[in-house]
């Protein structure tokens, strides 16, 4: 298990984040981080961690190599054949 925390959140809500904190996110000049609500917890993860997940996820599942000009390229053949038919 990873390290603890604790952190006051003011009437108003807001919270300041721990300096070691800041730091394990690769924040600690600030930035924007994402709340996950799993049951009752809550998962802290910065912005630029949740795009990399993605990313992964999507090379993960990804079939082939395509830019996205390659996909709307694609998308626009299928409708007008669509639509042709």
């Amino acid at each position: 298990m990873g390290k603890a925390f604790d952190a006051r959140v003011a009437r108003n809500g807001r919270l300041v984040l721990p300096k070691m904190v800041r730091e394990a996110l690769g924040m600690a000049d600030g930035g924007t981080v994402v709340f996950s609500v799993e049951g009752d917890e809550v998962k802290l993860t910065s912005i630029h961690q949740s795009v990399r997940h993605a990313q992964s996820l999507y090379r993960q599942y990804a079939t082939r190599n395509a830019s996205v000009d390659d996909f709307l390229a694609e998308r626009r053949a299928e409708t007008a054949r669509d639509e042709q038919a």
